[in-house]
């Protein structure tokens, strides 16, 4: 093979590839194996760090709290990512949130999490500035079609703490 075919051989492989060779954002890794779920809307990564869902609120089930729906929002989370590889999407604006968490849109087997929890009536919206701005409506949108159709906690619960 002459040397210019190889250039071109590696260049085209490097292409397909997708040869960065670290994390494509700067918030985290874009893959990581969730070793615990402690609610519906925060997990935590095999290496450690906490994980909080961008742009969705579930009803709480930590500290004391026993929200209506928030023993099925954790379960939902538990089900579908505790022990598998999750795809990990952000928005650079905000990679934090006040208390540390990484900030994550999260994905297994193509089904992303924040966007399930919102169309199952298992969250409310939840938006910070600045993290989440460019996804905003459509999550708020989702939330907003639960609850016109009173899916999961918004046809169940006489009283929503997160929607306050």
């Amino acid at each position: 093979m002459t040397r210019p075919s190889m250039r071109l051989l590696l260049v085209l492989f490097a292409a397909l590839s997708g040869s960065s060779c670290g994390p494509k954002s700067k918030c985290g890794p874009d893959t990581a194996v969730v070793s615990e779920v402690i609610d519906g809307d925060t997990l935590v990564l095999q290496d450690g760090t906490k994980l909080r869902l961008l742009l969705v609120d579930a009803p709480e089930t930590t500290k004391g709290h026993h929200d209506c729906y928030g023993q099925q929002a954790a379960s939902f989370t538990t089900s579908t990512a505790l022990g598998k590889t999750v795809q990990l999407a952000y928005d650079d604006a905000a990679c934090l949130d006040r208390y540390g968490r990484t900030l994550a849109y999260v994905s297994v087997d193509g089904v992303e999490i924040n966007t399930a929890l919102a169309q199952q009536g298992l969250a409310c919206f939840l938006y910070i500035a600045p993290g989440g701005k460019a996804r905003s409506d459509e999550l708020k949108g989702y939330v907003v079609e639960a609850q016109t159709n009173r899916t999961g906690m918004w046809g169940a619960c006489t009283s929503i703490p997160c929607s306050q």
